[in-house]
């Protein structure tokens, strides 16, 4: 598709975008492509509210400084500590298997319990944090117009803000020291999030914070098995490890793609495409594109200028790329700690859904150092 339709309409009408140069610039243009789908999908406001995914500047400026103004770099991470223990603990629980399923005993219960602890919720409510975020991704690859789409996703939501404005509201008469409280409190200029803000930026948190890690360490044992001594070489110079986190993001991207609507007829790569009509810029196409990555097919975790859009390009950068680095470059070193190598025994597994490139389980042999 980026040699012969880099510009391409679906049966849906949805247009998709597959180039390097393309999807940047889809991702980043926002006075051309806007985030904001209710433009298209007007019922899709009744779910949007508070949704810095789907702002546009200036709204969306303002609501990410209030947000980055409590979610800031350094708490983020002051939790390397806990997220080492977690690590350990999980893989303490799996001391005496040979075999696992890494996403079930690690890749899942890693990212949850530290975004849960984060936001000061309680971590046994994990069950229902799955099945929310299950109903939400089982709706993937439908209609972006479909009423059962929107039924779906909007009770997934409202169960989910429900929950975290029970938190909130508990937060502004008992505050403790937790992301919801800081939340809760966080004034800029004057401007404060209300309650229905902070729940949904809490449930996105949540929701999509935890699925790019559990991906993000599947897919890095699935890039070492397709690259024969990849893990010996990462094992044995730890220097390498961020890049082999950068690699994993560019070669298994966790969000194959993301949407935008085209404020006006704008051209793309040669096609003219109208106004109010949605775009799918793929993200994983991208990172594949061999315009902008020379061998681009290969795991190569000492890249460079890897220039990758696996967590997105300008203003909506993923405000949880530091936690996911962190967690993966952790969690990674913890593994390598502990096994001098770990085989996958899957060839074939179940995708996670949801818009995810990554695996819903991993089978995998594992040889204590």
């Amino acid at each position: 598709m980026r040699d012969e339709h880099p510009v391409w309409q679906d049966q849906h009408g949805v247009w998709h975008v597959f180039r390097h140069k393309d999807v940047q610039r889809v991702i980043t243009e926002y006075e051309e492509f806007s985030a904001d789908q209710t433009r298209v999908v007007p019922d899709q406001q009744r779910i949007s509210r508070g949704d810095l995914t789907l702002m546009d500047p200036p709204l969306h400026r303002t609501m990410r400084t209030l947000v980055s103004s409590v979610f800031t770099r350094r708490a983020i991470d002051a939790l390397a500590p806990r997220i080492t223990e977690i690590s350990r603990n999980l893989l303490d629980e799996v001391a005496d298997k040979e075999e696992f399923d890494l996403v079930r005993d690690f890749a899942y219960p890693l990212p949850v319990t530290v975004i849960a602890e984060l936001l000061g919720v309680p971590a046994s409510d994990q069950p229902l944090f799955r099945e929310w975020a299950e109903t939400i991704r089982f709706a993937d690859g439908a209609d972006p117009n479909s009423p059962e789409l929107i039924e779906s996703v909007e009770g997934a939501v409202k169960a989910t803000t429900e929950y975290l404005g029970e938190h909130c509201r508990s937060r502004r008469t008992h505050p403790r020291d937790d992301l919801i409280s800081r939340l809760v409190a966080a004034e800029v200029d004057g401007e404060r999030m209300d309650e229905e803000e902070v729940s949904t930026f809490a449930g996105l948190l949540l929701m999509t914070g935890h699925v790019t890690t559990v991906v993000l360490l599947a897919n890095a044992l699935l890039c070492f098995d397709e690259a024969p001594g990849a893990y010996d070489d990462v094992r044995d110079d730890r220097s390498l490890v961020s890049g082999a986190v950068e690699e994993v993001l560019r070669l298994r991207t966790p969000f194959m793609h993301t949407k935008r609507v085209a404020v006006k007829e704008t051209e793309v790569a040669g096609v003219l495409v109208p106004p109010d009509q949605m775009i799918e810029a793929w993200l994983l196409s991208a990172n594949h594109d061999e315009r902008q990555f020379p061998d681009a097919e290969r795991f190569d975790c000492r890249r460079e200028h890897n220039a990758h859009l696996g967590l997105g390009h300008g203003v909506h950068f993923c405000l949880g790329a530091p936690l996911a680095r962190l967690e993966g470059t952790i969690a990674l070193n913890a593994l390598m700690d502990r096994y001098l190598h770990v085989d996958v025994l899957q060839k074939e597994f179940e995708p996670y859904g949801w818009g995810l490139s990554g695996a819903q389980q991993l089978m995998v042999r594992a040889r204590r150092a």
